[in-house]
């Protein structure tokens, strides 16, 4: 350790001994910056208001065991992490292991062999020094991490906003489709009781369940008439489209499964997969929920806002063959708690 970081450096003497603290202070005072108290509890108030880079700390003090005071220090958050070099006038290999085992860092015997006593200081202290800026450094690379991962999250979240929107610009008649369906299968999963982290997640499957769309053409999208049976095949394309699109989100695997299978339903009839009950993923169960709500809550060519008495009633005879009837139940507490029909496009 350099002397100049030496001379910064601040060590507390506890010892009962007045000799012991004077004895100390000639082989140390030119190197370091010490303070000597005699007793436990005089040590304790002093790194209450200041914390010492090192404490030599007697076996021995008046008012209490030096193990104890040791103890107390271990056990205060704000205290052990200082090291302590333990003086002891035990000469047996069984004081060293105690003090070793107590959580010394170090010992030295008395009466004191001014070299050992500068070596060790020394050596506590250059490794106190390398712990300190290697914790600070680890705080520094830990915050950049925290912020480029932020950066990262707020990167996506705006990415993947901007493709829902792209989505649904391309039919005059869904606008806000995706965002509401991923709104929506949130709402759900936070009434299952689902961790943030899942409720955030089925949230950009819910925007992104339809970005297969973007394979079909507008014609057949904005048609205003009923579609041939071509026409509705090339849009039940979009499920295929949408997922082999998100196979490439490698970050985000599950991206997939709202898109190829909100179409699916509860008793097999859906598609494209024709899965029925549990094979159907979770999150596109809960999704396909969502996405009839708000088919059925927001405005067409053809009709408006369809009455919440109508769009309950078609909910619950879609429990248990269109819908899983626990998502299907969840979706009409929703619905009953609406009081005032606020869930709906504007």
């Amino acid at each position: 350790m350099q002397m100049d970081l030496m001379r910064q450096a601040s060590v507390l003497v506890v010892d009962g001994s007045e000799n012991d603290r004077k004895q100390l202070k000639n082989i140390l005072a030119l190197r370091v910056k010490l303070w000597g108290v005699n007793a436990g509890c005089e040590a304790l108030a002093y790194m209450g208001n200041t914390s010492p880079d090192l404490v030599l700390l007697s076996a021995d003090l008046p008012d209490m065991d030096g193990f104890e005071l040791l103890r107390r220090m271990r056990e205060d958050v704000q205290l052990r992490e200082i090291p302590v070099i333990m003086m002891t006038t035990d000469q047996s290999q069984k004081a060293e292991a105690a003090i070793t085992m107590a959580g010394a860092f170090d010992i030295v015997r008395k009466p004191f062999v001014p070299i050992i006593v500068v070596k060790k200081v020394e050596q506590v202290l250059e490794l106190e020094y390398l712990h300190r800026h290697l914790r600070s450094e680890v705080r520094r690379q830990t915050r950049l991490a925290e912020e480029r991962l932020a950066s990262s999250q707020r990167l996506f979240e705006e990415t993947v906003m901007a493709l829902a929107k792209t989505i649904d610009a391309k039919d005059a008649y869904t606008r806000g489709h995706s965002q509401r369906v991923g709104r929506y299968a949130r709402f759900i999963a936070y009434k299952l009781g689902w961790h943030e982290e899942e409720q955030q997640k089925i949230y950009f499957m819910g925007l992104l369940h339809d970005i297969g769309k973007i394979g079909v053409p507008e014609a057949i999208i904005n048609k205003p008439d009923k579609l041939t049976d071509e026409e509705y095949d090339k849009i039940k394309e979009h499920t295929v489209i949408g997922s082999e699109i998100l196979e490439l989100v490698a970050e985000f695997p599950e991206l997939t499964i709202g898109a190829r299978s909100h179409h699916e339903r509860f008793d097999g009839k859906g598609y494209p997969d024709g899965k029925k009950g549990d094979e159907i993923p979770i999150y596109a169960r809960i999704i396909a929920v969502a996405d009839a709500y708000d088919a059925m809550t927001s405005k067409r060519s053809y009709r408006d806002v369809l009455p919440q008495n109508v769009v309950r009633d078609q909910i619950a005879k879609g429990r248990g063959s269109q819908f899983d009837p626990e998502f299907a139940d969840v979706m009409l507490q929703i619905i009953d708690e609406d009081v005032d029909y606020i869930l709906h496009e504007r």
